[in-house]
């Protein structure tokens, strides 16, 4: 029988009462994304999608993995446990406007022994900024199949207007033992080897 998967309520900051200076329509003209970097134990150079695809209606944009993996038992080392690959992205937004991460989708695949556990976090900030508070994703086994996460909040956090300013996310895997038999491997990964594993990242706009 499959674990369970406890979505806490969590993260970032995001969903503000409406006020004259907000809207919840994308500006008309296209934003751009360029990532600056690339960096942690899970996105060694090259297996992050460096050309990350923003929506049509330019209300979200789609960062892939290729080898982001926890592992713990069967042999893996402490170091193989924990996982985390940071990106810091430059958004360009079209003038008169700013933006802020509303939404955050995860999704992947994990295979957990029976008492094995596993975990997936992220955190947001513009460069400048203090990180938010991670809240964490936890499953555990016995589990053997896709998994789905979703950060949302209540606070939305905006880049300033009128400067462009990088943001950051850094997402975190863990794997762990837990109660179960070491001899038996355990892994979560966030991984293009399996169907729909794609991190979308939602935005919400206001005008400056």
């Amino acid at each position: 029988m499959r674990g369970a998967l406890a979505v806490a309520g969590l993260v970032l900051s995001l969903f503000t009462p409406v006020t004259d200076s907000q809207t919840s329509s994308p500006p008309p003209g296209k934003i751009t994304l360029d990532i600056k970097t690339i960096n942690g134990s899970g996105c060694p150079a090259g297996t992050a999608d460096a050309t990350a695809v923003v929506s049509p209606d330019n209300t979200a944009f789609t960062v892939t993995y290729n080898n982001f993996v926890a592992r713990a038992g069967a042999g893996a080392a402490a170091v193989d446990q924990r996982k985390n690959c940071q990106i810091n992205v430059l958004v360009h937004v079209p003038p008169g406007f700013t933006y802020a991460v509303a939404e955050a989708d995860y999704s992947g695949f994990a295979h957990l022994a029976a008492g094995a556990t596993a975990l997936e976090q992220a955190n947001y900030y513009f460069t400048g900024t203090a990180p938010t508070a991670r809240v964490p994703h936890s499953l555990t086994g016995p589990f053997d199949g896709e998994w789905q996460t979703q950060d949302v909040a209540d606070v939305l956090v905006y880049a300033p207007c009128g400067v462009d300013r990088n943001l950051n996310i850094n997402a975190e895997l863990r794997a762990g033992v837990g109660s179960s038999n070491s001899a038996n491997g355990s892994y979560i990964e966030m991984d293009t080897s399996h169907a729909s594993v794609s991190t979308v990242y939602q935005f919400a706009w206001k005008q400056c």
